[in-house]
């Protein structure tokens, strides 16, 4: 399984972005789907997951109401819409195909393919 994110930049505060995975993958539709974040210097962190038929969500508490994932599983596609950006969410995103259906995985290790990364910085 291969995936591909994009849609990364430079932004200022306040700003939307909404990032695209797109995996090369015939079974796209049975898996979860993660993003993940990793801050310079940080670990690699949980941003929010969708379950392969898009029927459950989940998202870490520093994102919740900004950010929404969704899916489109006709074009092997996951987004993260972002909405109100701040500087602390300046990171490499990265999306994953989870080991499991649902959206409730929150470690890398629960994840079995990763994505390159997209970079978002946040101007103040």
């Amino acid at each position: 399984v291969q995936l591909q994110a994009f849609g990364g930049g430079l932004v200022q505060a306040g700003d939307s972005l909404r990032l695209s995975c797109v995996a090369t993958v015939g079974t796209f539709s049975r898996y979860g789907m993660g993003w993940f974040r990793q801050a310079p210097g940080k670990e690699r962190k949980f941003v929010a997951a969708i379950e392969s038929g898009s029927r459950s969500t989940s998202y870490a508490d520093s994102v919740k109401g900004r950010f929404a994932i969704s899916r489109d599983n006709a074009k092997n596609t996951v987004y993260l819409q972002m909405n109100s950006l701040t500087p602390e969410d300046t990171a490499i995103y990265y999306c994953a195909r989870s080991k499991y259906s649902s959206p409730y995985h929150y470690k890398t290790n629960d994840y079995a393919d990763w994505g390159q990364g997209t970079k978002v910085t946040v101007s103040s």
